[in-house]
């Protein structure tokens, strides 16, 4: 079993690579093919919300646990990054390579104004995508704990490539950009030491909480990074169809780990 560390090495690596490729070169179409790769990640996202994170976290907490305050904190992550999103500090960037050339299909679309306020946001969301691996790592098995590494590396591809191309665009400099796809790709990795540190001494119940929070996130997180595009008439089918492809892939992923005894 790989080791807290080696798993923060791994989500800063995939982190930065991801994030480092749009501030290199222009890639030809890389709005379509962000799209397709955020639509295919939200699908892995929801899938292991609620196939492993939430009910593990279920599991974990205990049978005694109340159900209204194991709900409780699958909303309580719902909403924590509702709040974020409502006081500006938002995550999504994936809008800002669309093709602004044609019509949306609705009549507005958010567009982050203040870059600053939109990496801090990303970097919130990225901390508690290590607060789920840190929780895991210190609760979970093995097997559980890879399922939760893979849906947010899947994610996390598609939404540090955002964060470079849109900071390169913001702020005009390669060297800038960087500076902000730095941040965000250390706030896993560090988050991951730090919860896996702290919840050593945590009971299963607070453990527990902490995985069906983290569900809430997952759930947030992954249906408004496509609600836009579902919303689109021009890309609803394809971006359903990614959505499904990824759910169906996190699917077969987390039957196959069963088959052999990881889950």
């Amino acid at each position: 079993m790989p080791t807290p560390y080696d798993l923060a090495v791994l989500t800063l690596a995939v982190s930065l690579i991801a994030g480092v490729i749009p501030l290199q070169r222009a890639i030809a179409n890389s709005g379509a093919l962000l799209q397709r790769l955020t639509g295919i990640a939200a699908g892995v996202l929801i899938a292991s919300a609620l196939l492993v994170v939430i009910p593990e976290g279920f599991h974990i907490a205990g049978d005694d646990s109340q159900g209204l305050a194991l709900g409780g904190a699958v909303l309580a992550g719902f909403i924590f990054m509702l709040i974020l999103e409502g006081s500006g500090i938002g995550h999504a960037v994936h809008e800002e390579h669309h093709d602004h050339s044609h019509s949306h299909g609705h009549d507005h679309v958010h567009h982050p104004n203040n870059s600053l306020m939109v990496i801090i946001g990303l970097t919130i969301h990225a901390a508690t995508d290590g607060l789920v691996i840190g929780a895991a790592v210190s609760s979970a098995s093995p097997g559980v704990t890879m399922l939760v590494l893979l849906a947010v590396l899947a994610h996390k591809f598609p939404t540090a490539f955002s964060v470079g191309a849109f900071s390169l665009h913001e702020r005009g400099e390669a060297k800038s950009a960087f500076r902000d796809v730095l941040v965000f790709s250390l706030a896993t990795p560090v988050m991951i030491i730090l919860a896996y540190t702290l919840m050593q001494d945590f009971d299963a119940h607070l453990l527990g909480l902490v995985m069906l929070f983290s569900g809430g996130t997952f759930l947030y997180v992954a249906t408004v990074d496509v609600l836009p595009d579902i919303h689109n008439p021009e890309t609803g089918r394809a971006a359903l169809v990614n959505v499904l492809l990824g759910a169906a892939m996190m699917l077969g992923i987390i039957l196959f780990a069963g088959d052999l005894g990881l889950h």
